[in-house]
This record gives structure tokens, C-alpha cells and sequence, in this order.
């Protein structure tokens, strides 16, 4: 995992899915984030619009949000 931290603003989540788009503030793709990358206990949900820092990763299909937390 990266140490370098990034920000963004979250583009969509879906919450019965559990999954959206964070778009970065730095530019660039925009980023996948699932539920389970948001830090939390119990339900974990991210609102369009809401500003978030994290970490990102490759992953399989593309970059992926990790460590999300909620600004």
C-alpha cells in the first residue's frame, strides 16, 4: 500500500451495491471505491459531493480507492 495520500470529491456511490467513483483533486482517472475501503465501523456509505482523502491501488481493472476517509 502507498503511504502517498490523495484527495478528491466522491463523483457516485451506490449504496445498495456498495461501490462508486471518487474523482481526485490532482487530476488523472477517476478512482473505484468500494464500501469496504471506507473506514468505519457498521454501514459504510459515501454521499455524492462529500470530500475524501485516500490512498490508491492497482488493482485487476483499473485504480483502486484505499483507506477512504470521510473530510
Amino acid at each position: 500500500m502507498s503511504d502517498n495520500r490523495e484527495t478528491g470529491v466522491v463523483k457516485w456511490f451506490n449504496d445498495q451495491k456498495g461501490y462508486g467513483f471518487i474523482a481526485r483533486d490532482a487530476g488523472g482517472s477517476d478512482v473505484f471505491v468500494h464500501y469496504s475501503a471506507i473506514e468505519g465501523q457498521g454501514f459504510r456509505s459515501l454521499a455524492e459531493g462529500q470530500r475524501v482523502e485516500f490512498s490508491v491501488q492497482q488493482g485487476q481493472k483499473g485504480l483502486n480507492a484505499a483507506d477512504v476517509r470521510k473530510l
